[in-house]
């Protein structure tokens, strides 16, 4: 994938989890189950930010970092 794509879907997923943090519509409400319906809000969050995490954390991979075939 390239980094412009990568760039670009790192930015759909934040983009994504803040709309669904911020939307009234929850999976776990908070008017009905108070502190424990943030849990959603937080997993989508830690989510979103672990897959952009790996979206831009990782270096494209160069010629001499493959692991060679073991001999036979």
């Amino acid at each position: 994938m390239g980094r412009n794509r990568k760039v670009i879907s790192a930015v759909l997923v934040a983009a994504a989890a803040l709309v669904y943090g911020m939307s009234p519509i929850d999976v776990i409400p908070e008017l009905l189950t108070g502190p424990l319906g943030l849990t959603d809000d937080f997993a989508v969050l830690l989510g979103a930010g672990v897959a952009v995490w790996k979206l831009l954390g990782g270096r494209e991979p160069r010629a001499g970092d493959a692991t060679p075939p073991p001999s036979r």
